[in-house]
């Protein structure tokens, strides 16, 4: 309700000990007073003089609040005359929450790849906690938590001498190299190799710096749903190429993409390798400088059964193969890091669209991972759990077999973490994954990660992150639930 003249002073309560200060305190209060259309539009107030002698306050307070109201527009002030209210606040309340239900009820304008991000699977919808068998994990019970932070203690300690250093730690790219040559084949200089803060963020880099709208990709199918994720964001054209019994198959009748997208050494899901011959086929295949081929060493580390093959990138004369690998699987998955090696000439370009993009991974767990590789903790590590995930592989394989051979057909892959249980007699897939989890079996629908309509129906088990007992446990149950 508007208020009289003389009423003004006595609603406006000034506290001189408040940290706020008479003027801010004197201009807050007649705002909220004109804001509640207690001061309507076109009252005069009382003037700096009068105002300043009902309040106890000196008149520049009273005139510092006014001239401050004039800037906002809440008053007209001129010299000589009383300042003026110049706007309704009942009404601009009013529109204000006219609008704010506007601005509630319309949907946002989204980018076309954000508009669909919900009619994916990816990443996985149920995320926590994590149950047996979800797929895609190791056993983080098992890493030597107390080396780790050793580590890391004694990267802290030298970061207090540290200089402002590189965005990727020379020694962290020293270690990588020397390891990557070693155990898998890869043949990178250090400047090569660009830290990130995972295997996905490398993918995002490789289609910020090298897809255009439009531009063709061709990825696995069924596959990785974070590469086509990564790669039409940036505008390409996805298409998935089918697999055999080598995992992707050449598709010489195509026309050339832009950008190859494949996991030879464990495809993912089905575990399959792909062999020399067929890598050869798809080198000889691409165009130097035109076509590129991405390949992502997800679980490479873990072999079983043979020698590993050496990494597609070592075959490469020519510099058209990105190397893409990640910590999150052979030590814990919330180390959050992950490499790329750059053809040599694609380095410089790169490094800066890695800056660009804002994709840096912090020094503090580089240098401490640096220290954890040159000391041979992690290949101590390494060799520690590929015994324990065999035996844990075969145990899950043979527990299938017995509780489950009419059901399911397993694939039993040569290493990685994860494998492929094909469901019998047409089974749909993406019901059996319902019932299973909500029994407490997290499981993947083989559907669930075909690119186009679905030709396989299976379930994708992880053994890496589960003991046998617990695996035994979890066998137990799919078999009540089919």
């Amino acid at each position: 309700m508007p208020v009289s003249e003389s009423m003004i002073s006595g609603l406006i309560g000034l506290n001189r000990a408040d940290d706020e200060g008479l003027v801010a305190q004197l201009t807050s209060q007649l705002r909220s007073l004109i804001a509640a259309g207690r001061l309507a539009r076109g009252r005069a107030l009382p003037s700096s003089r009068r105002l300043a002698s009902d309040l106890g306050v000196s008149r520049n307070t009273v005139t510092y609040a006014f001239e401050q109201l004039a800037a906002e527009g809440y008053l007209e002030a001129s010299h000589g005359r009383r300042p003026v209210v110049t706007i309704d606040g009942a009404e601009r309340i009013e529109a204000a929450g006219a609008v704010a239900s506007r601005v509630r009820s319309a949907r946002p304008q989204l980018s076309p790849w954000a508009s669909q991000l919900r009619q994916t699977d990816w990443p996985m919808s149920y995320q926590a906690p994590q149950k047996p068998l979800r797929p895609g994990h190791g056993d983080f019970r098992e890493f030597p938590n107390e080396v780790w932070a050793r580590c890391l203690r004694h990267s802290a300690v030298r970061a207090a001498r540290r200089e402002l250093g590189p965005v990727n730690r020379t020694r962290l790219r020293e270690a990588l190299a020397h390891y990557l040559a070693t155990s898998r084949g890869v043949r990178a200089t250090v400047d090569q190799i660009l830290i990130l803060p995972s295997a996905q963020a490398a993918l995002t880099l490789i289609a910020a710096a090298l897809v255009r709208p439009g531009d063709d990709v061709w990825v696995e199918d069924p596959g990785y749903p974070g590469a086509a994720a990564a790669f039409r964001a940036s505008g390409a054209r996805v298409t998935g190429i089918k697999l055999d019994e080598q995992g992707m198959q050449p598709m010489p009748g195509m026309a050339v993409p832009k950008l190859v997208f494949m996991t030879p050494s464990h495809q993912h899901p089905t575990g399959r390798l792909m062999s020399l011959a067929r890598r050869t086929a798809f080198l000889r295949s691409s165009r130097p400088g035109k076509t590129w081929i991405v390949e992502d060493d997800y679980d490479g580390e873990f072999h079983y059964d043979s020698r590993p093959v050496p990494a597609l990138q070592g075959l490469d004369a020519h510099g058209r193969v990105f190397y893409v690998g990640t910590f999150s699987k052979a030590m814990t998955s919330d180390i959050r890091l992950g490499y790329l090696v750059v053809p040599p000439a694609l380095v410089s370009t790169f490094e800066i669209a890695q800056r660009h993009i804002g994709l840096i991974a912090s020094s503090h767990i580089q240098e401490a991972l640096a220290e954890f590789i040159a000391d041979g903790h992690f290949l101590a590590h390494l060799r520690r759990v590929r015994r324990l995930y065999h035996a844990r592989r075969d145990h899950l394989v043979e527990g299938l077999e017995r509780h489950l051979g009419e059901v399911l057909s397993v694939e039993v892959p040569s290493g990685g973490i994860q494998l492929v249980a094909r469901l019998k007699r047409g089974r749909a897939d993406q019901a059996a994954v319902k019932r299973l989890v909500d029994a407490g079996v997290e499981t993947r629908a083989l559907s669930s990660l075909a690119l186009g309509k679905p030709c396989d129906h299976g379930l994708l088990l992880g053994f890496a992150a589960w003991r046998e007992s617990e695996i035994s446990a979890a066998v137990r149950t799919m078999a009540s639930c089919f």
